[in-house]
């Protein structure tokens, strides 16, 4: 077997990913292919390259070594498809590329950025996990990306991005059917929903590691199932689980979203660019349309309405 470039990308996303999973997901690939081709790379070089471990995958000494040849290689490679992109691009004209985790604010960033940029070919990638979403900014492969970063959970920044911080701290809400005797009432404690089955989604960054947080700190363990949050609505309003969600999600017809007591799970929102900005639009530009999208579902969601309201509005009104 001969080693491609491709084969030297998938070494180093394992490394920044720290897992093969993770990995498989940024690559666009499934899991087991992406450990069948890290086998016939290893069997290739003559030696292991990771340690698999339960939290995940790092390099071997001999992992590190092809590791620091390997980025170079990539990198470059990065370039001259950048290069030739960016000579394509000024020929056909501007092109943005944005991504973003799960946001109701999206849309609403994208109708902006389209009447700002009417000229401009304007793209959406989403992702559930915002470190791979920063190493696509990082690699040229999204001008911006609008990401959440779970208290306690620090993301991964890689070197030459800029962030531009929308809310320091925004809360967490609890999803949970309207007929549980918790929807009644207006904040709800973690320990009021101690006997409830959570859904809890793990591919998020940080979000596994919140939860588990805040439940030591309420004294409960409650059971826990895992779940992609965009299929967790018909569980939710049937009674079966209880999942936490932004509070600037659209409640649905047999579902209540409520605040937690104290305010216990939060994350930090910014926008990620690199540092020499896009061709398309200046980071302020796509900045300020970002920040009245959101600031446009945030006082259209009544929950999140009623939060500001009692916290003095730390969100200035949308105009």
């Amino acid at each position: 077997m001969e080693l491609e470039v491709r084969h030297l990308r998938a070494l180093c996303a394992i490394a920044d990913s720290g897992s093969v999973r993770k990995a498989a997901r940024q690559l666009g690939m499934t899991q087991p292919s992406l450990t069948t081709q890290l086998h016939r790379i290893e069997n290739a070089l003559g030696g292991q390259l990771f340690f698999r471990e339960s939290t995940g995958s790092r390099p071997t000494p001999l992992g590190h070594s092809v590791l620091c040849r390997a980025r170079p290689i990539v990198a470059e490679m990065q370039a001259l498809v950048d290069e030739v992109a960016s000579t394509s691009h000024r020929e056909r004209g501007a092109r943005l590329n944005i991504g973003s985790t799960n946001s109701p604010a999206v849309a609403g960033w994208l109708r902006r950025l389209r009447v700002r940029l009417p000229e401009a070919d304007t793209t959406i990638r989403t992702d559930v996990s915002a470190n791979s979403l920063l190493h696509m900014v990082a690699m040229g492969q999204l001008d911006a990306a609008f990401v959440h970063e779970v208290e306690g959970a620090p993301l991964r920044v890689p070197d030459g991005l800029v962030e531009h911080e929308l809310i320091a701290r925004e809360p967490q809400f609890i999803a949970l059917a309207d007929s549980h005797p918790a929807a009644a009432k207006e904040i709800v404690r973690v320990a009021d929903l101690a006997d409830c089955q959570w859904m809890v989604d793990p591919t998020v960054d940080g979000e596994w590691a919140g939860l588990r947080r805040i439940w030591a700190a309420a004294g409960v363990n409650p059971r826990v199932v895992h779940g992609d949050y965009h299929t967790t609505v018909d569980l939710v309003t049937a009674g079966e689980v209880v999942t936490p969600c932004q509070p600037t999600a659209r409640s649905r017809h047999g579902m209540a979203i409520r605040p937690l007591y104290g305010d216990p799970l939060a994350v930090r929102l910014f926008m990620a660019c690199r540092q020499d900005g896009t061709p398309a639009a200046s980071p302020d530009e796509l900045f300020a349309d970002l920040t009245a999208a959101y600031m446009e579902i945030a006082w259209a969601s009544e929950a999140y309405r009623a939060w500001l309201v009692r916290h003095d509005g730390p969100l200035p009104v949308a105009t």
